[in-house]
């Protein structure tokens, strides 16, 4: 059994967390992705940005003032990169699963293209001056509502 000392705080033994960087476009994209498609709430959100979000980074040893990539924190445990997607993906009702054919692709590799969109996410997509309230629908999916 998990005690509650040993998870990142505002994070419960069941819960599923999906950081994301609230200022860019992209991830404010999938962050609607996951509210509309994540029909069971199996996720709860929250922006890197936030308190709550720069609390479990500092608790998993991440920085809290630049962010490469989105996590999932299940747990104990902290998914990154290309792996974090995918654990995503394969909870979400059909079709989103068969995405997860990409976890045929080596690490190194998904991560590599993951990185190359990561780091080119603000000249790609655009950014936000700050980081992008949910509306009043949306609260309820978010850590700390």
């Amino acid at each position: 059994m998990i005690q509650e000392s040993e998870i990142a705080p505002g994070v419960a033994a069941g819960d599923r967390v999906v950081l994301f960087d609230g200022v860019c476009r992209l991830c404010s994209v999938w962050a609607r992705f996951l509210i509309r498609f994540d029909r069971k709430r199996q996720f709860k959100l929250a922006t890197a940005q936030s308190p709550e979000g720069k609390a479990i980074l500092q608790w998993h040893g991440f920085p809290t003032d630049h962010y490469e990539t989105m996590f999932l924190v299940e747990g104990v445990n902290i998914y990154t990169k290309s792996s974090a997607f995918f654990r995503v993906m394969q909870r979400l009702p059909w079709p989103w699963p068969i995405m997860c054919i990409g976890w045929a692709v080596p690490s190194i590799i998904r991560d590599w293209l993951y990185d190359r969109v990561a780091l080119n996410r603000y000249r790609l997509f655009g950014r936000y001056e700050a980081c992008v309230i949910p509306n009043k629908d949306h609260n309820s999916r978010f850590l700390g509502e």
